[in-house]
């Protein structure tokens, strides 16, 4: 969910070495509503100082429009203005590497011909041993037609690769687990489907991204129903666990028990309906829902939900849940005192938490505060290594305490950076799998083991 749409770019910027060039820089670049990150030093003399700033901006013309008014700042000269977004991304974010060097033709030997044949016959004769003797044992697919692509809707799979590399960098550098992007030239629910199946014995488990609902739950079910390997809708049940984990945070902080009051969920698409739904199942009460598309209606209530509309939700819902996209939906004058509201559409939320909270609510937080990627690594991780023939609501329950508990005092989120935390989502994951009796493996940590 944390994902902001904005525009970056480094500036390479020498300052005339007197008092207020900087500062006159930096208020001219805030005038025009744009902001400024990092700042770094390079050199400095006697005449002039060089440094690199981290300038934000809405848009290409917001930018330019920055640009020019940094070059017109007197003291200052403009040498260069970069693109490190763009950079950081040229030839890709990931590449598949070797374990083992090959250096001599005794390792080419043992790891290709004529050593590897053993090794064939064995998994030949006991499919299990593929788990032991290949990297299948630790390979997820990453799949997406690119119709849900974070805000920018439907631009294709070739566009949506960027984000796929992504979230395999992130399994890789968080849990040690290896993404393979899998980029599907078709919306076919069926062609979908059949195309997993077929690469399915590839991979320990199969994370579904950026595919538009409706059909990404018909695709999802499907493929559960198919294979014996985890399949998991990351923008449903990794979104839902994270966002049920802040609201628990919350709901706490705030002294609101949420098995006892009202809870609302506007939008029900993927995330929203995933969300809406593991409230019920946690708290047992039903939860109101609304949503412009009828269909999406018509399965939260099959689910157990209540058809509402905003202005119900607001005035009736001691807590409520946004994820529609669509920014300062729900008006100020529509905030009731005590109430908690997560709006989690990014860039833009339904309500700003500032002015929720300045018109009475009791907690306020907005989509930059709650990280999806705290979610996937370890559900993953966790299912991976415990040989889980799926991911159960029990399995992201325990994924959701874990985060609840690791959240520091004061913070909404644990830091998504914390291996730590990704290691005891695994932990809980797995040995919820084994409890269930649907783990085929006993579970090793990644880090101890």
């Amino acid at each position: 969910m944390a994902w902001e749409r904005r525009m970056m770019r480094t500036v390479r910027v020498r300052n005339e070495q007197k008092l207020g060039t900087l500062a006159r820089l930096l208020a001219a670049i805030s005038s025009l509503g744009a902001s400024v990150g990092s700042i770094e030093m390079l050199n400095e003399t006697a005449q002039s100082v060089l440094r690199d700033i981290t300038v934000y901006a809405d848009d290409a013309e917001h930018m330019d429009h920055v640009i020019e008014v940094m070059r017109a700042n007197p003291g200052t000269r403009v040498l260069a203005v970069r693109d490190e977004v763009l950079e950081l991304h040229q030839k890709g974010k990931i590449a598949i590497r070797s374990r083992f060097p090959v250096d001599s033709i005794a390792t080419l030997r043992r790891v290709y011909t004529p050593g590897v044949a053993e090794v064939c016959l064995k998994i030949a004769d006991d499919p299990e041993l593929a788990r032991l003797y290949t990297s299948i044992s630790h390979l997820v697919a990453i799949v997406t037609d690119g119709t849900a692509v974070l805000g920018l809707g439907d631009i294709g799979p070739l566009a949506a690769m960027p984000v796929m590399e992504g979230k395999a960098m992130l399994m890789e550098t968080l849990v040690g687990l290896s993404g393979m992007p899998i980029l599907l030239n078709t919306k076919d629910p069926d062609e979908i489907v059949k195309t997993i199946t077929t690469i399915a014995p590839t991979f320990a488990a199969i994370q579904l991204e950026d595919i538009s609902a409706p059909r990404c739950f018909e695709v999802e079910e499907r493929l559960q129903a198919i294979l014996d390997i985890p399949v998991m809708h990351d923008d449903q049940h990794g979104t839902a666990v994270v966002s049920m984990a802040a609201l628990m945070v919350a709901t706490r902080r705030a002294g609101v028990d949420i098995g006892k009051v009202k809870v609302g969920q506007i939008g029900l698409g993927a995330a929203g309906n995933a969300i809406g739904k593991m409230i019920m199942k946690l708290t047992g009460n039903q939860v109101l829902g609304m949503d412009l598309n009828e269909d999406a209606v018509a399965r939260f209530v099959r689910d157990g939900g209540v058809l509402s509309d905003l202005r119900e939700i607001m005035s009736e819902c001691e807590i409520v849940i946004a994820t529609t996209g669509v920014p300062n939906l729900i008006k100020p004058e529509m905030v009731r005192k005590g109430q908690v509201i997560l709006a989690l559409s990014n860039p833009n939320a339904e309500i700003d938490p500032e002015v929720a909270l300045a018109q009475g609510a009791v907690f306020a937080a907005d989509g930059k505060s709650v990280n999806n990627v705290l979610g996937f690594p370890g559900i993953f991780r966790g299912a991976v290594d415990s040989n889980a023939m799926r991911i159960t609501h029990e399995m992201l329950i325990a994924a959701m305490e874990v985060l609840v508990r690791m959240t520091p005092a004061g913070e909404l989120m644990p830091n998504p950076l914390d291996k730590k935390v990704h290691q005891e989502v695994a932990r809980a994951v797995a040995e919820t799998a084994m409890k269930q009796g649907i783990a085929r493996a006993e579970y090793v940590s990644y880090v101890e083991g």
